[in-house]
């Protein structure tokens, strides 16, 4: 699918750039872990954060300084069905690269978890104006389609969800309505649909989460690596002839490899509950992989493996550490440009996906699902 799409321009909005948050160089030097990287102290300037406003300034910003044709544009412009939040703010998508195979990248579908965002607008700018061999090689290969703000309204709101406007003010996680009897929320249905136009041949999602401790040594998690159809479990082995089963392991084999070099940078597998692993249907990521056809919108099948990652600490609960902001972004770059290259070089593709298992993490005694926990047999 051309990605060169009917929209306006935004040069109307380049005076409000000011308004767009300093973004960290993907290119600096490693740090050391601090204290307060995640921070346990309950102390997080929501002012320092990335706003609905200032993600529309930086994109046109970005747009109009982009060295390689970087094209934004709204889904009400892209003219899909449902093309709003539920409070009725545009859905804005980014789009980069002449390659023939699409990549998905997506962050804050969930509101108090904004880094997801903030990393995607520094790739962002990484793509539209860094002409080193390693980028020029992502452009050839690569359509890139990211989505910085999937859920603007929750962003706004600081809250974890999005909220009806049907009069009844419910909480929806975005995360969990991708799902036959499901799609209660606006932005799903928009953003399911132009999935179905972009059919991407794989993607990544960035998430938060809570603090957490590496199972056995006790030390403090800053990255968790997610894949939301548990390898090996009910589900995953059953897609693709296996395919996925192995490519997503693969892919976050390369990603701990890559970023464990780093001295601030501590990674481990994610998990909940302490020792279950995730194969939860609804969830996007995981009907990406099933290839769901809604509303008869994806009567091909089309599907594609995606993983996940988990910065520690949120928005909402005051544990992301203030001084902990740039290399709490830093990290999810690295991580994407890890994997990104990996991928358009073959690299990630020659991993052993054994050595998932290498991932620190608790020995998995069951799995999560959306009928509940499952024994691991």
């Amino acid at each position: 699918m051309s990605h060169q799409m009917n929209r306006r321009r935004f040069t109307s909005l380049a005076a409000a750039a000011a308004l767009s948050v300093a973004l960290p160089t993907s290119l600096a030097g490693p740090a050391l872990a601090g204290p307060e990287f995640p921070s346990p102290e309950g102390r997080t300037s929501t002012a320092s954060l990335m706003t609905y406003d200032s993600m529309i300034a930086e994109l046109a910003r970005l747009e109009r300084t982009s060295r390689y044709g970087l094209d934004v544009f709204t889904l009400a412009e892209a003219g899909t069905a449902h093309s709003t939040s539920e409070q009725g703010r545009d859905l804005y998508v980014a789009t980069i690269g002449s390659g023939p195979e699409n990549v998905w990248l997506q962050g804050r579908i969930h509101g108090n978890e904004p880094y997801g965002g903030e990393s995607l607008m520094a790739l962002l700018k990484e793509l539209s104006s860094n002409g080193s061999a390693t980028y020029r090689t992502l452009r050839e290969k690569y359509t890139f389609h990211v989505i910085p703000m999937y859920n603007p309204d929750g962003s706004e709101l600081n809250i974890r969800h999005t909220v009806l406007q049907d009069g009844s003010e419910e909480r929806i996680d975005l995360n969990r309505d991708w799902m036959d009897g499901k799609f209660v929320a606006a932005e799903s249905e928009a953003f399911y649909e132009y999935w179905t136009r972009v059919d991407p041949a794989f993607g990544i999602d960035i998430h938060h989460q809570g603090l957490k401790r590496e199972h056995g040594t006790d030390d403090a998690v800053t990255l968790s690596l997610g894949i939301s159809l548990a390898p090996g479990g009910p589900t995953l082995p059953t897609l693709a002839d296996g395919a996925y089963d192995v490519l997503t392991r693969q892919m976050q084999v390369h990603v701990y490899d890559e970023l464990s070099r780093y001295g601030y940078v501590n990674i481990d597998r994610y998990q909940v509950s302490g020792s279950y692993e995730i194969d939860i249907h609804g969830g996007v990521t995981s009907a990406m992989m099933l290839g769901l056809n809604h509303n008869g919108l994806n009567p091909e099948g089309h599907s594609n493996p995606m993983v996940f990652f988990e910065t520690s600490g949120n928005s909402s609960d005051g544990s992301l550490g203030q001084k902990a902001r740039g290399r709490s972004i830093q990290q999810n770059v690295r991580a994407l440009e890890a994997l990104l290259t990996g991928m358009a070089t073959g690299a990630v593709q020659q991993e052993d996906p054994e050595r998932w298992e290498e991932i620190p993490h608790a020995p998995t005694t069951a799995y999560l699902t959306d009928s509940g926990i499952v024994p691991k047999p």
